[in-house]
């Protein structure tokens, strides 16, 4: 059964010379999550932030639930450390761990929230395996790397997919989608049974964060 809708910019998107103040203009302007996209130029071709840029985030105040992505390999190493700096929620890729169970257990022992993610390609069968240990899906529905890519329309097949998955586990797992998602595909993305949009370039590249996040949520008047 679907959750209450979440939105979560995603800050890779943000002005990073004023990241606290354009994080909580954001969540003022009615989102719910953090998404903070950790990027190492080896699992993928980006270099992005860190632990210390999620603790500078709640030493600014930040309270919302940071949901964070790693998207690092090897990502055992890096999980305390986030845990540490703040976050709410730790994603990571199977592809980056050796002992996917050991690591999803790892970020558990931390004290946050576990996240398991799928590129494009990669095939759900891992779930069978670990899905009672994991509180949130991700489908990127662009190869991860870069913001600002347009999103790939078999993602919504493989959404419905994911979602059949979780319903009949009967378990409060969350489904997020990652990539390209903007207002003008958001119903669809729904409609296939996400209940939490990540967006970067479609709220933070707006002149008004309330209408996009509004229009994500299917409303066209505050």
């Amino acid at each position: 059964m679907k959750q209450p809708l979440v939105i979560a910019p995603s800050i890779l998107s943000a002005d990073f010379a004023r990241l606290g103040e354009d994080t909580r203009l954001a969540l003022e302007a009615g989102a719910d999550w953090v998404h903070f996209d950790v990027m190492d130029n080896h699992y993928v071709p980006n270099l992005t932030i860190g632990p210390l840029v999620c603790k500078a985030l709640r030493d600014y105040g930040i309270t919302a639930p940071i949901d964070v992505h790693l998207m690092i390999e090897p990502v055992d190493r890096i999980i305390p450390d986030f845990a540490e700096a703040g976050a709410s929620l730790i994603s990571i890729h199977p592809e980056t761990t050796r002992h996917l169970d050991r690591s999803l257990s790892l970020i558990r022992e931390c004290g946050c929230k576990t996240g398991i993610v799928f590129n494009p390609a990669t095939p759900l069968d891992v779930l069978d395996w670990v899905i009672d240990k994991v509180d949130l899906v991700l489908l990127m529905s662009v190869n991860p790397g870069f913001g600002g890519q347009q999103f790939i329309p078999s993602a919504l097949a493989k959404l419905k997919q994911a979602r059949r998955i979780i319903d009949e586990s009967e378990l409060e797992i969350r489904l997020e989608v990652d990539g390209g998602v903007k207002p003008g595909n958001a119903a669809d993305i729904i409609a296939a049974g996400a209940d939490t949009l990540v967006a970067g370039s479609a709220i933070f590249g707006a002149d008004d964060y309330a209408e996009v996040i509004r229009a994500l949520r299917g409303q066209t008047t505050a």
